[in-house]
């Protein structure tokens, strides 16, 4: 009996490390904000928009402004 647990508790961690590893691959078919602002004809700043230009969106996961 003691086996089989020992056996059971090795097999649910060595599943458990999977998980993470999911959520990279849903993440794989989309394009990155910042990909998204160049794309556009924007630049990525993480101070203050330069002259002429509006903030249209974010970089970096949400950590920078998207300058048009």
């Amino acid at each position: 009996m003691r086996a089989f647990c020992l056996l059971l508790l090795t097999v649910c961690l060595l599943f458990s490390q999977f998980t993470p590893g999911v959520g990279l691959l849903e993440g794989l078919g989309q394009r990155s904000d910042h990909y998204k602002c160049v794309r556009n004809g924007g630049t990525c700043h993480f101070s203050s928009c330069p002259l002429y230009t509006k903030i249209q969106g974010t970089c970096y996961s949400k950590r920078a402004k998207c300058c048009l």
